[in-house]
């Protein structure tokens, strides 16, 4: 008897490079800064398995399936400004010679991809990974995507996929389960249980990313209407609402409509576009469902607050939300000027600081500058006399829901007190989304009266139960919550709200 043996195990190949870039910043994010995070090989599964990540979900169900996985690359570096034409490239090939090599060996292909990278030469990054892996994979074997909830994305990025997915909750506390959703839609359509097909809805709809927060009304009546149709309609294996990421200048910036159905595309289609409709119809309330104050204002808020609270009541946080590198100076100014204390402003991106920190030693003073030196837009830079509370190399791992698990190199990192305000300074960017800005120096958040965050949406899961109030700042910085005045060039202002007032579903 001839012929090829089939084999019993599936193979499938994983791979992420993620980044979420403000294409209006100058700093490029290069090879050698994702480098610094890369992991590889065995080192995925070893670093990422039970973390609450895409990742940490593709390999829990592969392994609980009995699903051969080859681990290829991991590259993530969050939230930063647009990424290298040289670094995309790179990570494009890479996953795909991996794939090639491994040949008739593998049976499909899950990727993590953000959705919102921007590069100079790549008016889609994702979709250029993708087509990069669908050429190495072949055709007739599923290649999946998961996408951040932050994605911007269209029918040509999906164009050589079998399914997508997306993150349902921002604060994104659903990471791992994406990924699980995704495993499990690749085990099934192996197995030979389901033909997945996708179709998006795009509403021509941009929001801050401030308020992306999916338990924002009406945003979250909409995001239940979608849920309720997956529930309710047999063929619908999944749906998503992805917010996209309005400080990306994309041809595709902006609000999408994601559904995953059994062979019934036009089924899928009609519910995406059910959904995109009621985006577009409450346009105005998604744009601007809460208050924004200027530094000042809010300031006097939080005062007059603390003024007339009793003793030991909780922290108020005030949000600096334009701030998209970690190292605006602008609440910090305010609060240093007003000589206000008992305030902690964590994790700003300073290497300089951290390192004449160091240098200094814990104990010791030093005149130092801070902040304000990303771009022009973050504020002033200030000069001033700090305390070196503790200074050293410090790396931990992310506690509470949100990416639970997840490693986090700071670098060299420094805790400081400057005029009655606690500061953290480091040396590679990184947010404050949940306690641990203060646990790994041995503080409790608890124990301050204002905290001042440059998260958007993801502190929200931690800081709401724990603050009295929660202030959303608006400043000069490359975040703005009018996007109005962002010099987009890549998209057609024309076709999306806020620009476009007109009272009809774009493309309806």
């Amino acid at each position: 008897m001839t012929g090829k043996t089939e084999r019993k195990t599936r193979r499938v190949a994983i791979a992420g490079f993620h980044i979420e870039s403000v294409s209006f910043l100058d700093a490029v994010a290069a090879l050698e800064d994702f480098e610094l995070v890369a992991l590889r090989g065995a080192g995925i599964v070893d670093t990422l398995r039970g973390t609450n990540t895409v990742m940490g979900g593709f390999i829990d169900v592969l392994e609980e399936g009995g699903v051969d996985i080859l681990p290829i690359v991991h590259a993530a570096l969050g939230a930063v400004g647009p990424a290298s034409d040289e670094a995309v490239q790179h990570y494009a090939e890479e996953i795909a010679q991996a794939v090639l090599a491994d040949g008739d060996h593998i049976d499909g292909v899950l990727l993590f991809l953000h959705g919102a990278c921007w590069a100079p030469s790549y008016p889609d990054p994702e979709r250029y990974i993708l087509a990069k892996a669908r050429q190495a994979l072949g055709a007739g074997k599923p290649l999946m995507v998961a996408f951040d909830y932050h994605g911007n994305i269209d029918d040509r990025t999906l164009e050589n996929v079998d399914a997508g997915f997306a993150y349902r909750k921002s604060p994104h506390t659903d990471t791992g389960e994406t990924g699980r959703r995704s495993a499990r839609c690749m085990v099934r359509t192996l197995a030979g249980e389901i033909s997945p097909v996708w179709a998006i809805a795009k509403p021509g709809v941009l929001v801050p990313s401030i308020f992306s927060a999916t338990a924002l009304k009406p945003l979250a009546d909409i995001i239940e209407q979608a849920a309720v149709l997956e529930r309710s309609r047999p063929e619908i294996l999944d749906m998503t609402v992805m917010a996209g990421f309005s400080y990306a200048d994309a041809h595709n910036t902006g609000f999408s409509v994601l559904c995953v159905a059994d062979s019934a595309r036009d089924r899928a289609q009609a519910a995406a576009d059910e959904i995109s409709a009621a985006l577009w119809n409450a346009r105005e309330a998604l744009y601007r469902p809460l208050p924004v104050y200027s530094v000042d204002d809010a300031i006097d808020r939080v005062m007059q607050g603390l003024a007339s609270r009793k003793a030991g009541g909780k922290p108020y946080v005030l949000l600096e939300h334009a701030d998209r590198m970690n190292d605006s100076t602008y609440v910090l100014a305010a609060l240093l000027e007003r000589g206000i204390h008992n305030a902690a402003v964590p994790f700003i991106w300073d290497p300089e600081a951290a390192a004449r920190a160091l240098e200094a030693g814990a104990g010791s003073s030093v005149e130092l500058s801070l902040g304000g030196h990303s771009s022009a837009r973050a504020g002033p830079r200030l000069h001033v006399h700090a305390k070196v509370l503790w200074a050293g190399h410090k790396e931990f791992r992310m506690s509470g829901n949100y990416m639970k698990g997840m490693p986090v190199n700071l670098g060299t990192a420094a805790l400081l007190e400057v005029g009655g305000l606690s500061i953290s300074v480091v040396t590679y960017p990184a947010f404050g989304v949940s306690g641990d800005p203060f646990y790994i120096f041995g503080q409790r958040p608890e124990d301050f009266d204002i905290i001042v965050l440059r998260s958007k949406t993801h502190f929200r899961d931690f800081y709401e139960p724990i603050s009295q109030e929660i202030l959303i700042v608006d400043t000069p910085d490359h975040g703005p919550a009018d996007l109005t005045l962002l010099p987009y060039a890549r998209l057609d202002t024309s076709t999306v709200y806020p620009f476009n007032k007109g009272g009809d579903v774009p493309g309806h």
